[in-house]
């Protein structure tokens, strides 16, 4: 029922702390959902096994949610050279059917993107080939600062032109000290120049988050409808 898949230009702009908070918000609504990472990079070694730390921050924001990988590396790098590093291939097919496995179990899932949009997955192959074929819309998160105009520019630029589908563009971080004018900014200039909508802004919410405070974030600072295009009954009992 509700399919995204949230990406970035760049790989500190908040992609988990997003997914967190709309599979999060879902969940309060009363809809089961599921974050799937299709593929986890700086795989975290506990015990003897390998962990996602993206996953686990997920948990931890709501224990209930349903999450899932199907690939876990360790290296930070580029999921084409993580895979390599450890001698594994990463199948498009396997990622394909594990998702539509997983869409037909739950009413919302949410994608947790690794990387950016061009990170190569496999020789040939993209990350952009990937949301092609799942057939799933992009929301990007963008953390406001001197580069956010160019490099979320460049990442719709590329949707685009692959021909994936575009919800729309959230600024996430936004600290007390940020200015209004670069907001602003960051808003006309996207919208004027990609026709892409800013569809929210998130406040920072420190080191620590507590859950309740991010699901009122989303529900206060982001467009949930327009998000997943669609009418969402159990928003207006919030």
């Amino acid at each position: 029922m509700f399919n995204l898949y949230i990406t970035s230009a760049n790989k500190n702009d908040g992609k988990t702390f997003l997914s967190a908070g709309i599979a999060a918000t879902m969940q309060s609504l009363g809809y089961s959902t599921c974050v799937y990472k299709p593929i986890q990079t700086s795989g975290i070694e506990i015990n003897g096994f390998m962990q996602s730390p993206d996953l686990t921050f997920i948990k931890s924001i709501d224990p209930y949610i349903n999450t899932h990988f199907s690939y876990l590396f360790k290296s930070n790098a580029a999921p084409l050279i993580a895979a390599e590093a450890e001698n594994e291939f990463i199948d498009l097919e396997l990622i394909h059917a594990e998702y539509e496995r997983i869409i037909t179990t739950t009413d919302c899932t949410i994608l947790d993107g690794d990387n950016g949009l061009l990170s190569p997955i496999a020789p040939a192959l993209q990350t952009t080939d990937m949301i092609k074929k799942l057939q799933v819309p992009v929301l990007f998160v963008v953390t406001p600062g001197e580069d956010s105009i160019n490099d979320t520019l460049l990442s719709i630029y590329t949707a685009q032109e692959k021909g994936i589908a575009i919800r729309g563009v959230i600024i996430n971080n936004i600290k007390d000290g940020c200015s209004k004018e670069l907001l602003t900014s960051i808003t006309r200039v996207v919208e004027e120049y990609s026709n892409v909508k800013i569809l929210g802004l998130l406040p920072y919410l420190g080191d620590k988050i507590i859950p309740e405070e991010l699901i009122t974030a989303i529900l206060n600072g982001i467009d949930i409808e327009s998000v997943f295009k669609v009418k969402i009954e159990k928003l207006e009992f919030c």
